[in-house]
Order: structure tokens, then sequence, then C-alpha cells
């Protein structure tokens, strides 16, 4: 069995935006020689996100007002997580959009549906994060 480790870092230039890493991950699927198997696509950081869905930008829009409305970044003070930092929303935003997505390889490609894209969501942006793509399969 073959098994291939790579990491895709970010700098997302605003406190939350939406990166579709699905051409990147298909490079890297294309890069470990996996013709059968399965990619693990997952957050590092505890304040971002790996989901699947359509990349349609009302849709991209929704989440956002959604996500806002369930967990509001604002006031700071609501939130016990709060003091050192300002990031506790996002935290909670995380846990609603998912850690990681697993996929399988078929022929050497992703096994995606129709419209399925894979989506890095920083919730907490401003700085470096990373996202851990690992692969397994022959």
């Amino acid at each position: 069995m073959k098994s291939h480790r790579q990491e895709l870092w970010f700098h997302a230039s605003k406190r939350r935006q939406l990166f579709n890493v699905t051409g990147r991950v298909e490079g890297a699927v294309a890069e470990s020689g996996v013709k059968e198997g399965l990619v693990l696509v997952n957050a590092m950081h505890i304040t971002a996100s790996v989901f699947i869905n359509d990349d349609e930008g009302g849709l991209h829009r929704d989440f956002e007002k959604w996500l806002e409305r369930l967990a509001p970044e604002k006031p700071y003070g609501q939130y016990e997580h709060n003091g050192s930092e300002d990031n506790a929303d996002a935290h909670l935003k995380r846990t609603i959009m998912g850690r990681e997505v697993v996929v399988a390889i078929t022929a050497g490609r992703l096994d995606l549906g129709p419209w399925e894209q894979i989506f890095y969501y920083e919730l907490d942006g401003m700085r470096d994060k990373r996202v851990l793509v690992k692969i397994i399969g022959e």
C-alpha cells in the first residue's frame, strides 16, 4: 500500500474566507500515484473547517449568514472563552461545519458527485494555517 502526505498552506486576508481546494487535492492525488484508495483532507487548526458542498456563491453567502446567526462574532463578551482571544465564535462555527472529509479515489481520480467540491473555510484568519492531505491506497 502507498501512503502520501502533503500540507496545503493558506493565509486568509480576512477573518472568514472560503477556499475551493478541490484542484489542489486532485494534484496531491496525482502526485501520490494512488489509483484506488482514500484521501483524508483535514484542517489542522481548531478554528477552520474542511467540508464538501456546491461551489455556488449564493450558498457560500448563506453559510456565512447562517453561521453568524448561530454563533455571532460580536459582542466578544458573550463567550466565556474570549479573554486573551476573541475567537470563540470561530471554534463554534468549526464544530458546525466539520473538521475533515474523506473521499474515495477511483482510477486515480477523486470520486466526487456531480456538484461536489472540497472547501477549506477559514474562520479566524489573517495568519498562516494549513490543511493535511493524507492519501492511502494502491
